[in-house]
């Protein structure tokens, strides 16, 4: 028997942060939001692919917190998100956005900054 696939607990409640808390003492970490609605198909896909990339790219080095909007739909407002699944890197400053199920890793590693358009296409 196979197991389920789910995303990890969804954010219950948004806690209050102090505006000095939001600013990382280090700059190697990445705090990561992924939106989602539900334990959707993509939804699930969105979270493997930016867990395998992170893994990959960041090796330790990031915090992915998931926030679904169906059990809190307010909360997608503090991120002006349109659309989800969505992806905001919310450092090191500046903040990113990538929408969509994080398939082509190519454009996450450039959205996210870790990689560069020049270096993708000099290195197909």
């Amino acid at each position: 028997m196979s197991k389920k696939a789910t995303l990890p607990s969804p954010v219950a409640k948004k806690k209050k942060v102090s505006k000095n808390e939001r600013v990382s003492t280090d700059p190697e970490i990445f705090d990561l939001r992924l939106y989602v609605a539900g334990q959707t198909p993509k939804s699930l896909r969105a979270f493997a692919n930016l867990k395998k990339l992170c893994e990959e790219h960041l090796h330790g080095r990031y915090r992915i917190e998931v926030i679904d909007l169906i059990k809190n739909p307010k909360l997608a407002r503090e991120d002006a998100i349109l659309a989800i699944p969505t992806v905001v890197r919310k450092l090191p400053l500046p903040l990113r956005k990538i929408i969509g199920d994080l398939s082509d890793t190519d454009r996450v590693l450039v959205g996210l900054q870790l990689r560069s358009a020049t270096e993708i296409k000099g290195a197909k």
